[in-house]
């Protein structure tokens, strides 16, 4: 079986370096030739410039297909798979286009694993552990209030003036901006627009207490069904957001408040000069470390008194292995590569996996991988 390692950009390197240097048999496709050389050159010995119609000749049943390309190239790929009776891996979210494959996948016994990268990935494993860990402790009562939270960011581990510095382009995250959320607060559903207009203060349990801006992200409702809630759980809070720096909010205001009116062809004409600015003006230096935080937490409570409560932390920054978001985004998508090997995943269209052994075995895997990596068990 021959893994079809296809892109080689930033966040990808690491953990296809790790699947080569573990002898697997891996064909690596990207655009550009001389990049994958440059990048994985000493490892790889099958690099070819990256064509559908090439890779669909290249495919064989009981392959796998990873797709770190971006997100448009993720549902073509996976129905070549499909016709091939090939596997699939990314580390993006699950679009409705790819969950309309799961059934024609689980018909084929084919594994279409996705959502397992940083966020979405560590996070998802982090819960499932967490909610896993509530269930079977004496204080789990179904009437218990739960209020769950998921806050993720990459941020300069060398604050700047503009408190975030951009890896790759940041149309992406100024796009983000201008998408709505939905969340629960105070057992209510929350609706936002635009996330600066729900922007918090959330101290994070590290060794040295540290205070970030967080808001909601994305939809993340859908996600209690993901993570086991059983639906008669009273649910007080549930939010998957993101995480800046201190000081981000008021260094971004012009920017939230010029994204504000940007319409048509026009506003993304100026969204990409935008772009363009940021990417001229805060980009990490060659050898900068930037830094990844990530908190997940489970609290319940009776009569308004918690009775359990534990929080996820891990702390990572750049050092001499590369950018702690390279290798947070694709070890875990390499360690899926080898779990769907191994067919220790179930068929069908999934997100990061929720078997215990599974969850655990990347969680000791993902360890190795931040500076710092904890549950943190609140008094």
């Amino acid at each position: 079986m021959t893994i079809h390692w296809c892109g080689t950009g930033l966040s990808a390197i690491p953990g296809l370096r790790r699947l080569l240097q573990d002898g697997h048999k891996v064909t690596v496709w990207n655009r550009t030739v001389d990049k994958a050389q440059e990048a994985v050159g000493d490892l790889a010995t099958d690099i070819r410039a990256f064509d559908r119609d090439a890779l669909a000749d290249a495919l064989q049943p009981g392959d796998v297909v990873v797709s770190m390309l971006p997100g448009d190239w993720h549902v073509p790929l996976a129905e070549l798979c499909l016709g091939k009776g090939a596997h699939f891996v990314s580390s993006s979210y699950i679009a409705p286009e790819m969950r309309a494959l799961d059934g024609a996948a689980r018909e084929k016994g084919l594994r279409f694993v996705n959502e397992i990268g940083l966020d979405p990935g560590i996070d998802h494993l982090m819960a499932h552990q967490l909610v896993a860990d509530y269930v079977a402790s004496d204080a789990y009562d179904p009437t218990n209030a739960i209020s769950f939270i998921s806050y993720c960011g990459g941020v300069p581990k060398i604050p700047n003036a503009f408190r975030y510095k951009f890896s790759w382009s940041p149309l992406g995250v100024l796009k983000a901006l201008r998408s709505p959320s939905r969340s629960i607060r105070d057992y209510t559903e929350l609706r936002v627009n635009r996330p600066w207009d729900a922007i918090s203060s959330y101290t994070a349990p590290l060794p040295q207490p540290e205070a970030f801006e967080v808001y909601p992200n994305r939809d993340s409702i859908p996600f209690m069904a993901q993570y086991h809630f059983d639906p008669a759980w009273p649910v007080k809070e549930f939010v998957r957001g993101t995480l800046r720096l201190n000081g981000w909010a008021e260094a971004w205001k012009d920017v939230f408040a010029e994204i504000e009116t940007l319409e048509g062809e026009a506003g993304e004409a100026r969204l990409k000069e935008m772009s363009d600015q940021f990417w001229r003006d805060n980009a990490y230096d060659e050898g900068e470390p930037d830094r990844v935080v990530l908190c997940v937490g489970l609290k319940a409570e009776k009569d308004g008194v918690p009775v359990w409560h534990r929080t996820y932390v891990m702390d990572a920054w750049g050092d001499a292995r590369g950018t702690a978001m390279a290798r947070l985004v694709s070890i875990p998508v390499s360690l899926a590569v080898e779990a769907v090997l191994n067919r220790e995943v179930p068929a069908g269209v999934t997100a990061a996996p929720s078997d215990p052994k599974l969850v655990q075995r990347f969680m000791a895997g993902i360890d190795k991988l931040a500076q710092h990596l904890q549950i943190v068990s609140h008094a």
